[in-house]
């Protein structure tokens, strides 16, 4: 008992450590994409050139190595350290997993120009040699992404979790410094005139690709200190014939077919998007690969900061309860956590489209109107299905907490067969400045679809999933969002009337009409009483509650507490006492009445009570019970009179400090905070390899 609450000290800096991690890696990553952007553009055949070339590692990892590392070499590192033979198993498996990252990483960069035949189809010679040119330089992040995700898990499974979390930052802070050496050394788009193909040389190349490259192997490397500084000493050693990989093996089968799936999906929207800037007859700035990727990060934002956190704030609980068969609290959990992330995607989903342009303008600062614009339409197309990319996500957890993979797979490929439609249809009957348009709808009708095809299969699973309070739920937040969305709209346009265009402008908008928007998303769902909304805001309101500046705000957003109730007169016509509360009735001794000094001698009896006194039963010593637990404990379905929902997230945010990257303690880490095993959870924008790269639109990768 006595190294309990060290233990618990020790989880709660590991987890603030954590958080703070992913929370510094992913506003980096943000700002590494403005860097970027702002070298080479949104549109453009160099930057689709780039954006083709540089996906290729992140893809091919997670296809091929991401999916086995997660789910067959980390469950045997963890094994191992419990063994006698821990460290000598471990030495054998990271030797065997540096080796085969090596050949393949070496196999597929000689297939450099086959790859990128397969994921683009650009009309222009000039732009594919370049993008062949590209991708010798890229795919050997392969090789640095696998030593990273190995060298992490082996640092998770001796409890270290800081350096896992922070490497990340590293690789942005190279990338970004070399990017900036680009822009000083050549210049930026428009004015550089490296918007075509034709203009990049040699020197270009090696900045650029060199620069993305050198972050990721500084990523992986700054590893190996924190490995020694963790008590490991790897050494080389030989031999895995008896580690157990071909039984473990056929655990990653079906996570390696649902990869499959989303990359054959996304191999024809790729080539699709690809395609536009050549059928577009003299049309300049056509969405392409690099716009799908801009106006993707944007569309992750919300989920990746947000989202993420809420659904894995959750996952204990439900990993938990499906491990105890209780199909009742994994219903409730459920229900719970979609209505919660629905009250916030719906809102996300509001501000994101009235505020794409303004959006736009910052995350590409020195993009043209034209290409502002084209990639403002991707992004309103893609927002309109995050509320249901909320739900799949929440139904996702559910899949890993029963460790359930196969029977995501149907659900996958009904998703991947609507976004291939989508995209093909789209190809007809749209123009192909629209293309990209057309696959954004189809993103979001696949998570829509995909959704409920979930839904479906869990309802008959969980015997229920309590859709109609969930669809309610939406429908009020829906209803919120109207009235916020005309608000926001009709201050946009008096800001864009008043101010000049520009960089800072679009800041002031996003400032203004994003905070208007959610004040008055706010009153509106205080007056339908929506209790959801207080779990969502309450980890906001209790970290922001210490600056003065924010408290009138805080103020407006705290829900008021309820008058208290008036005193009814008695009979007489005179005013009664307010009605006590259960802590205001008097409390007498535990004493018997015979006990007191007139009462009898002391007789350890119960003797008559005095006058208006209620009687009072002896106290008996309580009969013992085993503790409870969080397993034992009774859960009730949605509607019973006993039903408490999950316990409220702010709670879960305090013990585990970011969710999103640390589920709890005694479990490892969370199917869907490693990279690439939550293939819904978009492209890291922290520098950590992403689920398919850019993402596989409409199925997990």
């Amino acid at each position: 008992m006595s190294d309990a609450p060290a233990d618990d000290g020790r989880m709660r800096r590991g987890a603030a450590l954590m958080a703070s991690g992913t929370a510094v890696s992913r506003l980096l990553g943000l700002l590494r994409s403005m860097v970027l952007f702002a070298a080479i553009g949104a549109t453009g055949q160099a930057a689709d050139a780039f954006a083709v070339a540089n996906k290729l590692p992140n893809v091919m990892y997670m296809l091929l190595v991401g999916g086995v590392l997660n789910a067959v070499l980390v469950p045997q590192v963890v094994r191992a350290y419990k063994s006698g033979a821990g460290q000598v198993y471990v030495d054998k498996l990271l030797t065997f997993g540096f080796v085969v990252l090596a050949g393949l990483t070496a196999v597929l960069t000689l297939a450099a120009p086959l790859l990128v035949r397969l994921y683009a189809d650009a009309a222009s010679p000039a732009q594919m040699d370049l993008a062949v040119t590209f991708a010798y330089w890229c795919v050997p992040q392969v090789f640095f992404y696998g030593v990273y995700a190995l060298l992490g898990q082996v640092l998770n499974a001796r409890s270290s979790f800081g350096p896992y979390m922070w490497a990340p930052v590293v690789n942005n802070v190279v990338s970004i410094v070399g990017f900036l050496v680009f822009i000083v050394a050549f210049g930026a788009v428009p004015e550089s005139g490296y918007g075509t193909a034709q203009a990049w040389g040699t020197s270009q190349v090696v900045v650029l690709a060199g620069a993305a490259t050198l972050g990721v192997m500084a990523q992986a490397l700054v590893l190996f200190p924190a490995l020694r500084a963790a008590g490991v000493r790897y050494r080389p050693r030989w031999g895995v014939r008896d580690a157990g990989l071909g039984q473990a093996g056929r655990v990653a089968t079906w996570t390696l077919v649902g990869l499959a799936v989303g990359q054959l999906a996304y191999v024809v929207v790729s080539r699709v998007v690809s395609q536009a800037p050549g059928a577009a007859d003299r049309a300049t700035d056509v969405a392409s690969n690099a716009a799908y990727d801009a106006a993707f990060l944007i569309f992750m934002l919300p989920h990746s900061l947000v989202t993420v956190s809420l659904a894995t704030a959750l996952f204990t609980r439900l990993a938990e309860q499906a491990h105890d068969g209780d199909s009742r609290a994994v219903r409730a959990t459920l229900s719970y956590g979609m209505r919660v992330v629905g009250v916030f995607t719906v809102l996300a989903a509001a501000v994101l489209a009235v505020l794409a342009i303004p959006v736009t303008q910052l995350i590409l600062p020195s993009a043209t109107a034209q290409a502002t614009d084209a990639v403002a339409q991707v992004v309103v197309a893609m927002v309109v299905g995050l509320p249901a990319f909320g739900a799949w996500s929440m139904c996702q957890r559910v899949y890993y907490a029963y460790e359930d993979t196969r029977s995501m797979v149907p659900v996958q490929v009904v998703m991947a067969i609507v976004v291939v439609l989508g995209a093909l249809v789209g190809r007809v009957v749209l123009p192909a400045t629209t293309w990209v348009v057309g696959v954004g709808v189809a993103m979001s009708v696949s998570y829509l679809v995909g959704s409920v095809v979930a839904l479906r299969h869990l309802h008959q699973r969980l015997h229920g999933v309590d859709g109609g309070r969930v669809l309610r739920l939406h429908l009020r937040a829906v209803l919120a969002a109207v009235p916020a969305t005309v608000v926001g709209l009709g201050l946009l346009l008096l800001l864009s009337w008043l101010l000049p265009a520009g960089f800072v402008t679009a800041a002031v908008k996003c400032l203004l009409v994003g905070l208007v928007m959610v004040l008055v998303y706010v009153k509106v769902l205080r007056a339908l009483r929506v209790r959801e909304l207080d779990d969502l805001l309450r980890p906001v309101v209790g970290r922001l509650s210490g600056v003065r500046p924010l408290r009138p705000l805080l103020r407006i957003l705290t829900p008021a507490a309820p008058p208290a109730p008036e005193p009814e007169p008695d009979d007489a016509g005179a005013p009664a006492r307010t009605p006590r509360r259960a802590t205001s009735q008097p409390h007498y001794p535990l004493t018997p009445w015979a006990a007191w000094p007139d009462g009898g001698g002391g007789v350890p009896m119960v003797a008559e009570a005095p006058p208006g006194a209620a009687p009072l039963v002896p106290e008996l010593p309580p009969a013992p019970r085993p503790p409870r637990t969080a397993r034992s404990r009774p859960h009730y379905p949605p509607g019973h009179p006993l039903y408490r929902p999950s316990r409220p997230l702010s709670d879960w945010l305090g013990e585990q400090g970011d969710p999103g990257s640390f589920p709890g303690p005694d479990r490892g880490p969370d199917p869907g905070s490693e990279p690439g095993s939550d293939p819904q959870s978009g492209p890291w924008d922290d520098g950590r390899p992403s689920p398919g790269g850019p993402r596989t639109p409409g199925g997990p990768v």
